[in-house]
């Protein structure tokens, strides 16, 4: 009980929602940076990098989990429809069209397009899995979503529209759309965390394999690329495992309007990060995170359930 009340104090939820959507803002500006210190070329290489990610952020999902529960989270044969399934939509299809993606864009440009993940989820949700209406102000924040990407990629915050660069990164966003949907179906009597730590892992070593077999090469060493890898693991580990918590105890729309943040701190993280200042402080680059930012805003407003994974 104790538990459960610090979790849904106002200042408490205030402080670990903002860690949470920090983290994920953190992902596209460091996924960029690591690729620049383990001199990452090509697409076998880029995914081997996010495939090595997700093998270590399940793992330590899982960790994580146990030691709040007291007990070894086991994967049993009654979740290994859902652990496939998220597998391929969640981890393996995402973030083979994100990290390719984000090798042919900014991190402005990726981290204002992964904003708009909170009102594609409601349309997959609405419109292909019908599990909620979309109502006036969902309608207006979806509109005002697509307005921002819009206006980024016609007004000079992007040098131009690439449908391997934005395209892939806008593909990946409704491939973790899909993902969301099927998080919901399979979490009614399944546990949400021991389905994504093992999904994690079993995408992560897919992604893996397959850029390997590409002709994938990464060379490790005790440096500032590893720290960053770690750090990338920890953003899926931590903040998935946080928000799970808070969603267990508080309203979804309480939590939901803070994934705000995320576009937020992508884009300030890769201004410092990448030094990409010039395109993150341009007029049309911050109408762009501003309109993200509010269609984020109206479509949890009134959100009842929950479609935001990272």
């Amino acid at each position: 009980m104790e538990k459960r009340e610090f979790f849904k104090q106002p200042l408490h939820v205030f402080l670990l929602a903002v860690l949470c959507c920090t983290l994920w803002g953190s992902a596209a500006p460091f996924i960029k940076w690591g690729y620049k210190l383990f001199n990452i070329e090509g697409v076998p290489s880029i995914l081997m990098f996010a495939g090595i990610r997700f093998t270590l952020a399940g793992f330590l999902v899982i960790l994580f989990a146990s030691f709040l529960q007291k007990k070894v989270l086991v994967a049993k044969k009654e979740n290994i429809q859902g652990i496939c399934t998220l597998a391929l939509f969640q981890t393996a299809g995402q973030y083979f069209f994100y990290y390719i993606g984000l090798s042919h864009t900014s991190g402005v440009n990726g981290s204002i397009i992964s904003g708009t993940s909170a009102f594609i989820s409601l349309l997959v949700a609405s419109l292909i899995f019908h599990y909620e209406k979309i109502t006036a102000r969902k309608a207006l924040g979806c509109f005002i979503g697509f307005l921002g990407i819009l206006f980024m990629n016609i007004s000079g915050a992007s040098a131009s529209f690439s449908f391997v660069g934005e395209g892939f990164v806008l593909m990946s966003q409704f491939c973790g759309s899909i993902s969301a949907a099927f998080i919901k179906k399979f979490t009614q009597n399944q546990n949400a965390v021991l389905l994504s730590g093992y999904q994690f892992s079993l995408g992560g070593i897919l992604l893996a394999i397959t850029g390997y077999l590409m002709g994938g090469h990464i060379t490790f060493g005790f440096n500032l690329g590893l720290l960053v890898l770690i750090h990338l693991a920890l953003v899926s580990a931590i903040a998935y495992t946080i928000w799970g918590l808070l969603l267990s105890v508080n309203p979804v729309s309480k939590i939901g309007v803070y994934m705000c943040v995320t576009p937020i701190i992508g884009v300030i993280l890769s201004s410092v990060v990448l030094h990409e200042s010039n395109q993150a402080f341009q007029l049309s680059s911050l109408i762009a995170l501003l309109l993200v930012s509010l269609s984020v805003f109206l479509v949890n407003k009134e959100t009842q359930t929950d479609w935001v994974t990272k």
